[in-house]
């Protein structure tokens, strides 16, 4: 079953099919030919459409006819299987549209991108090379203007780079992605945050929480949200019968919401299950829902 954040960062592609080529270009160099409109098509690459046969995306770059396609895979561990369908992929598009046809790799891990960009042997002295964007490759979008006009760049800028040893640097770049989502539509801005929260080293995640609005410009939306939790949590802790209760209630509320922004709503009877854990449980709740592919498994129930 694939992971949240495989289906997380295809996502990022469904919602701006224009993202696969712009990456293609600017970020891998390659020259693509002349195109007026980028479409999504159907990624079933066989008559049979068995599962393997099914990439986990297509797009189309059209000049009143198909003028590229371009097969989007994104792959977060080594399968040694897909090196034999890759090149299937890519001759079945070409057979559909009768166009040049190219195959990208999106890993958030370096170790995956020096394996998926290995040539494949087909045999007779033919080699099939995949197009791999690798986690340095991506684009560090720094201008809050062009985050704006692309958050989906500028978010998986902040995947890509969330995790960089100079914490600062990484949660500088999350806070322009986060700028850049601030004014989506409610649905959309739950997603990208929780996906760019967890993307996040620790160190990055804390000094990304704690910025000054009056130091990081771009900051407001994600600056109020915060203070209203924080204000929210001690709000629960001053009423609470002894500061031991209060920071309970506090905790298990900031999980629940924690809980709410990964999952959507919250069942009845994990919300009970919260309020009744203890201050170690809630933590423990705390670290699990970062990468907790179901609600279920992030409050350890089983």
């Amino acid at each position: 079953m694939p992971s949240p954040l495989h289906e997380s960062l295809l996502l990022l592609f469904r919602n701006r099919p224009a993202l696969a080529p712009e990456l293609l270009r600017d970020a891998l160099q390659l020259k693509l030919p002349q195109y007026s409109d980028v479409r999504i098509e159907s990624a079933e690459l066989t008559d049979v459409q068995p599962a393997e046969y099914r990439a986990d995306m297509v797009v189309l770059l059209l000049r009143r006819r198909p003028v590229l396609g371009i097969i989007v895979e994104v792959q977060l561990s080594r399968n040694e299987r897909k090196r034999f369908v890759w090149p299937a992929y890519v001759a079945n598009l070409r057979a559909r549209f009768e166009c040049p046809v190219c195959l990208l790799v999106v890993t958030s891990k370096e170790s995956v991108a020096r394996w998926a960009a290995k040539p494949i042997d087909m045999g007779s002295g033919y080699l099939f090379v995949p197009w791999v964007l690798r986690p340095a490759g991506v684009p560090v979008i720094r201008d809050p203007a062009q985050a704006r006009a692309d958050p989906e760049l500028a978010l998986l800028s902040a995947i890509a780079h969330g995790r960089n040893a100079d914490s600062d640097w990484a949660a500088s770049i999350a806070s322009i992605a986060n700028t850049a989502i601030e004014g989506l539509d409610d649905e959309r801005w739950k997603l990208y945050f929780d996906l760019l929260m967890t993307s996040l080293s620790e160190a990055a995640r804390r000094k990304l929480q704690a910025m000054d609005p009056a130091k990081y410009q771009f900051q407001s939306a994600f600056a109020k949200r915060y203070v209203a939790m924080g204000e929210r949590q001690g709000k629960a802790q001053g009423e609470a019968q002894g500061k031991a209760r209060g920071r309970l209630e506090g905790r298990a509320e900031l999980v629940m919401r924690l809980l709410a922004v990964r999952f959507g709503t919250v069942p009845e009877e994990i919300r009970q299950s919260v309020e009744c854990a203890s201050i170690a449980e809630l933590d423990e709740i705390g670290e699990r829902l970062l990468t907790a592919a179901t609600i279920d498994a992030a409050v350890g129930a089983h």
